[in-house]
């Protein structure tokens, strides 16, 4: 048998993926050295972007399964190392896209990421589980979805998803870790754990947009932000950030919950953004004898939803009524949500896990209008 080409192994090499990445280790200079020796033995040399790389077993594993299918190759070795500080440089240009300053992605013209700020008027009503949540029922969905953690002081969402890990910095670029399918990125893991973040609002603000230019965040088709409750300096700062993003109100029935979640949804009036839905969360507890037990009154959501609908003019659905729950309540704690957790759907046994995954799926499917995208024409007289 003839030993096989270089050319066949490169091939082979370009179906490996970098695990964080996420795009073939030949497009991103990490393959260094290819030798094939005519007994079919073939000696690869990869270079990890950091020293350390918890992953590297991985992408030794996948070189090695990818390489030993090219007809002729008898042997894979693999080789190890380290980018320096020049190749980091012009990976990162790569990833940049040749950009020389950091910029918002999701800002720019023709960018067709759907842009969703999930908010609330208090705290404790749930606006971070429903927001793990339809990330992975969007992810399980086959999308490409990430959730930035804008709740700077009350961060939850690395635990609500899974995530221990820190992710990997490039050269100033940081790299988000990825779980259930979904990017991640959250200031809690950066702080230690217990640790309070205790800043004011301009070092927020940068936090905020650090997030959104200095992370590599790939092609998305959703990106979902988990706000604070209200409408203090992060809730500013993305709608200067992000103008484009559409706001999802996440309230509970109670009347008092829901007069003040109506209030943050109204701050799409000043910002010019629209809101997309509301989400009653605890709405009640199924019984055995199938009626429902309203713990929290009735009514919250439909009234932020109409009252919402008469101020911004235009219609702003109640999208769902999310019963008590206590699989959703499990997931959010062990860190695999609800809505992915039945090997990549949501749990039959979940009535709140099976609304979530339909209202992601109306979130996703909505038609998408040519407002604020740049059509690249210029008028002539």
């Amino acid at each position: 048998m003839p030993a096989p080409t270089q050319e066949a192994v490169l091939e082979a090499l370009s179906r490996v993926n970098d695990p964080e990445l996420r795009r073939p280790i030949t497009d991103l200079g990490m393959v260094s050295s290819v030798e094939v020796g005519d007994d079919g033995a073939v000696s690869v040399g990869v270079l990890l972007t950091v020293a350390g790389c918890p992953l590297k077993d991985t992408i030794t594993g996948d070189t090695q399964r990818e390489v030993s299918q090219v007809e002729g190759v008898t042997s894979v070795s693999v080789t190890m190392g380290v980018m320096n500080d020049e190749q980091r440089a012009e990976l990162r240009r790569r990833l940049r896209g040749g950009a020389a300053e950091p910029v918002i992605p999701f800002t720019q013209p023709g960018n067709l990421t759907r842009v969703y700020a999930v908010t609330s008027g208090k705290g404790g009503v749930g606006k971070s589980s429903v927001t793990a949540n339809l990330a992975a029922a969007m992810a399980s969905q086959g999308l490409s979805v990430a959730v930035v953690d804008a709740d700077i002081y009350g961060f939850s969402i690395p635990r609500m998803l899974g995530v221990s890990q820190v992710p990997t910095q490039l050269d100033g670029m940081i790299v988000p870790v990825t779980a259930h399918g979904v990017k991640v990125i959250s200031i809690g893991m950066f702080v230690e754990e217990r640790q309070p973040v205790v800043w004011r609002g301009p070092m927020l603000h940068r936090a905020v947009q650090q997030f959104l230019t200095d992370v590599y965040w790939g092609d998305l088709d959703v990106l979902l932000l988990d706000l604070p409750p209200g409408t203090g300096d992060v809730t500013i700062s993305v709608a200067q950030l992000l103008p484009n993003a559409e706001i999802l109100v996440v309230t509970t029935p109670q009347t008092a919950a829901a007069e003040v979640a109506e209030r943050t949804g109204l701050i799409a009036a000043q910002t010019h953004q629209r809101v997309v839905g509301v989400v009653e969360n605890m709405s009640y507890m199924p019984q055995p004898d199938g009626s429902r037990l309203e713990i929290f009154g009735s009514g919250g959501g439909q009234i932020v939803s109409t009252s919402l609908s008469e101020t911004l003019g235009y219609e702003v659905p109640l999208l769902a009524q999310l019963p008590l729950d206590i699989r959703l309540r499990e997931g959010s704690d062990t860190g695999v949500p609800a809505t992915s957790a039945n090997n990549g759907r949501p749990l039959a046994d979940s009535p709140a896990a099976l609304e979530l995954a339909a209202v992601a799926q109306r979130l996703t499917h909505r038609a998408r209008g040519l407002s604020g995208m740049s059509l690249g024409v210029t008028p002539v007289r």
